[in-house]
Formats: C-alpha cells, sequence, structure tokens
C-alpha cells in the first residue's frame, strides 16, 4: 500500500480525502488534524504524498512544510486551502509545493493530482538515465563527441592562428557565436577586443553607424562624434552575426574594409586605419542571395577566407545527454535547485528523439522549462513541456543503442558525473 498523510483542522476535509483516496489504486491514507501530530505520523509512516492545509491552529501550514521538507526532502506535498487568494497559491508554488488545490475539493481531481505525486515520489527511487553532478555557474563551452564535432573542433584549430576571415554557418541555435568565441580564444588575439554583432537585430539606418561610427551632426540626433564597432575593436576580432541581412551599402563599406582594412566615419571624410580580423556568420544560403542580387558576390568571395558548417543537433544526437547533463548543471545552479539529480530514463528517451528544430538554444530552454515543472529530484515525461512529449518521435541513434541494451555514451545507467 501507498501511504498518504493528510494534515488538516478540517474533520469533514479529512472524511472527503479519506473516503475518496483510501483503498483507490493501492493508496492507504493517515490524517492529523494539527501540525505536531502530522510531524509524528510523518516520522512514523514515511508517506509518499502529503496533504497539506494552509492554515492550521498553532502552526502555519509554509512554515510546516519546510519542517516535513527538513525530515524527507524528496516527498511531494500538495497544500489544500480554502483560501483562493493569489497570494496564496504563488507562495505555496515558490516553496516548492507540488501542487494547490482549492476547496471544496472534486474527488477526480484529488485522485488524479495524488496519482501524479506517487508516480513523482517513486521516481526518485529509480535509477535516473542521466544523473547530474555539482551545479555548474561557469561560463558556456562546447559540449559534444561526436564524429561531426570533433571535425569543427580541428577546424577550429587550423584557422584559430590564421589572420583569414571566417565564416560559420549553420542553422539558428546551432552556436555559431560559440565557434567565434573558440577561435578568438585560442587564437594569437585572444586578449584583444572581441565585439559581437547581430546585423539583424540592428535597423540598417542604425548599422551602418553602428559598425563605422559616425561624426557630430552626421544626421539628426548625432550630437556628438561616436566610435563603431570597428575602430573600438582595432587589434581584436568583430563578430559579424547574421552577416545577410546587411543592406547592399553597407556590404560595400565592409567589403572595402575587408580589402584595405580602412574605413570612413558616417558624415566623415577622414580615412581610418583600422586591424581588426572578421568573423562572419549566417543561416541564410548565400549563394542563392547573390543570385538573385541581394547579396554581393565579391564580398561573399572575401567572407569565404575559411568556412565552418556547423551540423543540426539532429546530426550529432549522441551528443544530446552530454547536452542535457550540461544544461541541467548549467539550470541546476542558476536557480539555486542543489536537491535536483538528474532526469528519468522515459524522459532521455523522449529527448533524445525529439527533432529539435531550434537545435541546441531550444534544447536548453526546454531543460529550464522542464526544471521549473518540477518539484522533486528527478525530471520524469510529465515534466517535459507539452509539444515534446506529443511530438513525431524519430528513431534516433542513441534510441536505439538503448533498445538493444548497450549504454548511450556517454553511459545512460552508470552516473555522468564531472
Amino acid at each position: 500500500m501507498t501511504t498518504v498523510l493528510v494534515i488538516d483542522d478540517d474533520r469533514s476535509s479529512r472524511h472527503l480525502i479519506k473516503s475518496g483516496l483510501n483503498g483507490h489504486l493501492g493508496l492507504q491514507v493517515v490524517e492529523a488534524a494539527d501540525g505536531d501530530a502530522g510531524l509524528a505520523l510523518l516520522e512514523e509512516t514515511r508517506p509518499s504524498v502529503v496533504l497539506l492545509d494552509v492554515y492550521l491552529p498553532n502552526h502555519n501550514g509554509l512554515e510546516l512544510f519546510r519542517k516535513i521538507k527538513a525530515i524527507d526532502h524528496k516527498v511531494p506535498i500538495i497544500f489544500i486551502t480554502g483560501d483562493t487568494s493569489s497570494e496564496t497559491a504563488i507562495e505555496a508554488m515558490r516553496s516548492g509545493a507540488f501542487d494547490y488545490l482549492s476547496k471544496p475539493l472534486h474527488i477526480d481531481q484529488l485522485r488524479n493530482l495524488t496519482q501524479s505525486a506517487v508516480r513523482e515520489r517513486q521516481l526518485m527511487d529509480e535509477p535516473v538515465a542521466l544523473s547530474v553532478g555539482d551545479a555548474d555557474s561557469g561560463g558556456e563551452r562546447f559540449i559534444g563527441s561526436s564524429k561531426p564535432m570533433i571535425e569543427i573542433y580541428k577546424q577550429i584549430g587550423r584557422v584559430t592562428s590564421q589572420s583569414v576571415t571566417v565564416l560559420i554557418r549553420g542553422a539558428s541555435g546551432c552556436g555559431k557565436e560559440l565557434v567565434a568565441r573558440a577561435i578568438v580564444q585560442h587564437g594569437d588575439r585572444g586578449t584583444a577586443p572581441f565585439i559581437a554583432v547581430n546585423c539583424a537585430a540592428i535597423p540598417d539606418n542604425l548599422l551602418e553607424s553602428e559598425l563605422f561610427g559616425h561624426e557630430k551632426g552626421a544626421f539628426t540626433g548625432a550630437e556628438k562624434r561616436r566610435l563603431g564597432r570597428f575602430e573600438q575593436c582595432d587589434g581584436g576580432t568583430i563578430f559579424l552575426d547574421e552577416i545577410g541581412d546587411m543592406s547592399p551599402i553597407i556590404q560595400g563599406k565592409v567589403l572595402r574594409l575587408l580589402q584595405e582594412q580602412k574605413f570612413e566615419r558616417v558624415g566623415g571624410t577622414e580615412l581610418i586605419t583600422t586591424n581588426v580580423r572578421i568573423i562572419a556568420a549566417t543561416n541564410r544560403p548565400l549563394e542563392q542571395m547573390v543570385e538573385q542580387g541581394e547579396f554581393r558576390e565579391d564580398l561573399l568571395y572575401r567572407l569565404n577566407g575559411f568556412t565552418i558548417s556547423l551540423p543540426n543537433l539532429t546530426e550529432r544526437r549522441e551528443d544530446i545527454p552530454l547536452l542535457l547533463e550540461y544544461f541541467l548543471r548549467r539550470a541546476k545552479a542558476d536557480m539555486n535547485r542543489p536537491e535536483m539529480v538528474g532526469i528519468a530514463p522515459a524522459a532521455l528517451d523522449l529527448l533524445c528523439k525529439y527533432e529539435w528544430p531550434g537545435n541546441i538554444r531550444q534544447l536548453q530552454s526546454v531543460v529550464r522549462q522542464s526544471l521549473l515543472n518540477t518539484t522533486g529530484t528527478v525530471i520524469g515525461p510529465e515534466n517535459l513541456p507539452d509539444f515534446i512529449r506529443s511530438s513525431k518521435l524519430v528513431t534516433s541513434p542513441v534510441a536505439s543503442e538503448s533498445s538493444k541494451g548497450d549504454q548511450v555514451s556517454p553511459p545512460a545507467i552508470d552516473p555522468l558525473r564531472l
């Protein structure tokens, strides 16, 4: 039998809960009318779920919640109360409650929620498919040991000490800026300025000034001279993300800078010399844009000094467990969730089979969403976003290896620890 502890001073509520849950799918209800009796029963019965009234005689439910968690930090707690104010619900969930029920209680909702809490508690005692070590609040870094990523590492190593322009290509969310930062970090300009500019995020009429600066009076609102990014970055590296979104006029000025390392500020005549390395990135088909007259062919040749093409996440599925562990460790630190243990096998299977149209950026977001949805210590399938659970799944290398009984690389059952 699975024990459910009810702590509520309202006798009619205790009777309703007991009659609704006792014997239902193996549930056994024990009850207490006050906090002290509830704590004693908690020690004696070690329930799988606690149903706790927010307002108790001689006890504040939220304070009692903390005492219960100090005794058994894994037990899911469902708050029940006749107070329907938003403040009470918010504070209950903020404290880490599994869920919150308002009186009058409805039997079907009570049963479904209690069963969900029981499953979460059981999940905490099962071996996780992916365990997470200590929280990691360090900076971003490359994660992956798949063949496509090993090739990317090699390409970065070949070009890092050279002065050639690098064009990084790949879908949105693949980590193009991370590649640019790695090239700089391991190169001769590692301690020099590094500036990233998203060309798609800045309107054309402002992008020219952003990159090349302007003189006082160059346009309405230009009350003083402003140094552009190319000037600020002298001796360093500038990363031009989404370069395919540049207007033809700015493309021409960037081409001249690449050819001569010289430019003029907007509204100025002084020729300024700079020593800057350009790393560009795009997710757009530049060759097709050249044919359509949307992108300069000569600029494309200049940018193509060395090209690094990043794979989609679906092309490196074997890296998904490593990425999940890395992002979970970071989220664990950011969200102050030291109790988090890892990801359950069924949840890992769903995550490894998902198509990931948003690539690594989407995976990182899903990890954070899932952690927010988890009140226990293990992320289960029910904690994943709806679109992950309802998506049309694919057969992945990770999944097929698991189905054969082999270990996922890194090992799926043997905990992964850094």
